[in-house]
């Protein structure tokens, strides 16, 4: 005796649940993904990205009206040593420098970088160890600029010459300026604490320093800081130098001992 077929049970078809588009924060869900010409980081998170050892983080922005970018490294008192570019089309990096300090919560680093004629990318790389990474971030809005005091004492230093820039006890932080008259720009800055002892370094190359000049600040506590720039380039590149400070605490009271002298008695 044959069985009769029995037709196959159907299942009713599976239902997509759509998750609720959540936007970041600040930032309205009709906005564009460029988020209006705004610095969107390869990985969408915070202002403040940890990088770890080894590893490699972009910031890329399409919009011709950013100029100038900020970018601001740290750490919890380990030390950094990065590599920072500025991207501007395939193969071509217009300026880039190498970052070396000694604390990172010290001293952070924070360095302007001019980006104009867009599209550009901001690459940083962690060229340390694994145990030491640092937080970046790239800002574009209210960004830093040189002061007047800053454009009014620049100082020319001649290809492989070199420059100091002692400064006092009560001074907290300084800007450091360099510029050149269209041609390459290489040079090497140095925040020395004592003799031969490098607290911050930085390696420097623009190959336009008239159009991409260097703009930074270069924390300086306690006392017996010294700048020093180097012009790392021939003596067919001179550029112009300008080192002054940027914050003063006129309260501070000198607690240094005081060798060969008798002030205060």
């Amino acid at each position: 005796m044959l069985l009769a077929a029995t037709p196959a049970l159907r299942m009713a078809p599976p239902m997509m649940q759509l998750r609720e588009q959540v936007a970041p924060a600040g930032v309205a869900l009709t906005d564009p993904p460029s988020y209006r010409g705004g610095v969107v980081p390869t990985q969408l998170a915070d202002a403040s990205i940890m990088v770890q050892g080894g590893s490699l983080r972009t910031w890329s922005y399409r919009s011709p009206a950013v100029q100038q970018v900020q970018v601001i490294l740290s750490t919890e008192g380990r030390p950094l040593d990065a590599d920072i570019e500025l991207w501007h089309g395939p193969d071509n990096t217009p300026c880039k420098m190498r970052v070396y300090i000694e604390n990172g919560l010290l001293r952070p680093f924070s360095a302007v970088m001019e980006t104009p004629r867009g599209p550009n990318t901001v690459a940083i790389r962690n060229i340390g160890q694994l145990e030491f990474p640092f937080a970046a971030s790239v800002v574009a809005e209210n960004v830093a600029v040189p002061s007047a005091e800053s454009l009014s004492s620049s100082m020319t230093i001649q290809g492989g010459a070199l420059r100091t820039y002692p400064f006092d006890q009560s001074v907290d932080s300084v800007e450091v300026l360099l510029k050149t008259d269209g041609r390459p720009l290489n040079a090497r800055i140095e925040l020395l604490q004592g003799p031969n002892n490098n607290k911050q370094v930085i390696e420097l190359y623009t190959e336009d320093g008239c159009d991409r000049p260097f703009f930074c600040f270069l924390e300086t506590p306690e006392s017996g800081n010294v700048v020093r720039i180097v012009n790392t380039a021939p003596i067919e590149f001179p550029m112009t130098a300008s080192v002054v400070p940027h914050t003063v605490n006129n309260g501070m009271s000198s607690n240094d001992v005081i060798l060969g002298g008798e002030s205060g008695w």
